[in-house]
């Protein structure tokens, strides 16, 4: 409810209002962030001018589109051995800023990007349709919308976002984009079992629960937590039929109790991927997930680390 609500604000808002720049074609290209090429001394200095504004918006008082009416864009394709925190310290430009511009859900994304817009001045763009866990999660997250709607030309293609000059990430927001989150593997649900100590309702024996079960109808959507790959799929007379998904070097998410795949050994996911349904096979007492997040091989209360929103 609250997104669609948002949804609808930004369509009026958006329809209402006039871009700073309603649009910014042939776009000033960045050779090298070199202060020997010409293009990239200017940007820096525009990022200077904005950065001074935005810090003595207090004094002065600079409205967001006062300020938004001195936002430029420039263009540039990274080089051998550059990621987006080189390209940011170079730029003295927050990545949130150039992640959100750019709409790049996580840090790898940089890697084999198209050519890259950079913004001259430091701040967050909420695109008007949001995809990834990460614009969703900005989408959502600003209450006030104390914005600039914006609409950007890239490649032939006009995109509308909404500019909020000298904004950041939060901390949720920065643990998606460094690809350190995860968000919850059901959209509804009634928690049963928290992780920790507890009696098997099934055996009766003392034990600790190293997930949370998750009651939901079955045949309920199952969704990746975070992006991976799908390294084990099978059966087990406690799990029932099962999912482990892989996530980078240390993290690793385990799925129970399905009543069906959705996904298939190997696969890559991305994070909100249906790769399964509720059930109740297995050591079950009726339909729910089981659902463990495991760091280095142990199970961490999945409580502590995931979001909610």
């Amino acid at each position: 409810m609250k997104k669609r609500v948002l949804r609808m604000v930004f369509g009026i808002f958006f329809a209402l209002s006039l871009s700073a720049q309603e649009s910014l074609p042939n776009l000033p290209v960045i050779s090298r962030l070199d202060p020997g090429d010409m293009v990239f001394r200017q940007y820096i200095a525009d990022v200077e001018a904005a950065r001074r504004r935005i810090f003595n918006r207090d004094r002065t008082g600079d409205t967001a589109e006062l300020l938004a009416g001195d936002l430029t864009i420039y263009a540039y394709q990274l080089g051998a051995g550059e990621d987006v925190f080189t390209l940011a310290a170079r730029c003295n430009i927050p990545y949130a800023a150039l992640a959100t511009l750019n709409r790049l859900a996580h840090k790898d994304g940089f890697a084999g990007a198209p050519q890259l817009i950079l913004p001259s001045m430091p701040g967050v763009f909420i695109p008007e349709n949001p995809e990834s866990d990460l614009e969703l999660l900005i989408f959502t997250g600003r209450a006030s919308l104390d914005g600039v709607p914006v609409t950007i030309n890239r490649a032939g293609k006009r995109e509308r976002f909404l500019f909020i000059p000298g904004d950041d990430f939060s901390p949720t927001e920065r643990a998606f984009f460094l690809n350190t989150g995860f968000r919850y593997p059901l959209r509804n649900y009634r928690l049963t079992s928290p992780f920790g100590p507890r009696v098997n309702p099934v055996t009766g024996n003392f034990a600790v629960h190293q997930g949370l079960d998750l009651a939901a109808p079955e045949g309920t959507e199952v969704f990746a937590v975070r992006e991976g790959t799908v390294v084990e799929l099978g059966t087990d007379p406690v799990y029932g039929n099962y999912i482990i998904i892989r996530h980078g070097e240390n993290w690793a998410s385990l799925y129970g109790h399905l009543s069906k795949f959705e996904t298939a050994l190997r696969n890559n996911v991305r994070s909100g991927s249906l790769i399964g349904r509720v059930g109740s096979t297995g050591q079950s007492t009726g339909p729910h997930l089981h659902f463990e997040l495991r760091q280095n091989g142990r199970a961490q209360d999945p409580g502590r680390l995931l979001f909610t929103k």
